[in-house]
């Protein structure tokens, strides 16, 4: 029943956000050029490599030597916009229909992250990801990682259509809002494999 939910409401809202993704995109081109979408490798149920794809919301601006700039530097213009509203992520509702991730479910991660992960962590492999879920109505990116990665576990434990649904009717609260969106999380937080090395190390 999940899936066939996930295809009709995937279908649904391509169709209904076409003429969204139309503006976003001509915006996206005007102030960062081609190509428009960004291609990400994440690490999906039972450890599947997918591909996941975004609007891009920053330009590919350099320094001196010729490494990227912070992402804070390069979220500019339109790009803050697309992210608080969430537009950006609208192409993933291709990946859901491809059977790649779910409406609701833990968020795809960075597939150098999957040695990082506690057993219980490791829950979130037991079903598709997300392209929302519990930790994203219950802080998003303002959420340290343990508290992310425990929701995202407590939700395969406790899976329900009826708590889908729930999530779903918050996620568009806080689309609405924009809360908890941050430009640039590594500003504020280290990446979970450089957070793990550092914790792992000492103790």
């Amino acid at each position: 029943m999940k899936r066939v939910i996930d295809v009709f409401a995937a279908l649904l809202g391509l169709i209904l956000a076409t003429p969204v993704l139309a503006v976003a995109a001509a915006f996206v081109v005007l102030h960062f050029g081609k190509p428009m979408l960004f291609r990400q490798e994440r690490t999906g149920r039972h450890g599947r490599r997918i591909q996941v794809y975004k609007l891009r919301t920053m330009s590919d601006e350099r320094d001196a030597e010729g490494n990227l700039l912070p992402d804070g530097f390069r979220c500019r213009g339109v790009g803050p916009v697309l992210r608080r509203l969430s537009i950006d992520e609208l192409p993933q509702l291709w990946n859901v229909l491809r059977g790649d991730l779910s409406l609701v479910g833990p968020r795809p991660l960075l597939p150098r992250y999957d040695p990082w992960y506690t057993n219980r962590e490791r829950l979130r492999f037991l079903m598709p990801p997300g392209l929302t879920g519990l930790q994203q109505i219950s802080g998003r990116n303002t959420l340290a990682w343990a508290d992310r990665l425990e929701l995202d576990a407590r939700y395969v434990e406790t899976w329900s259509l009826r708590e889908d649904l729930r999530i779903l009717l918050r996620t568009v609260g806080k689309v609405v809002r924009g809360s908890g969106v941050v430009v640039d999380p590594s500003a504020h937080m280290l990446d979970l494999d450089k957070e793990r090395q550092l914790a792992w190390a000492s103790s």
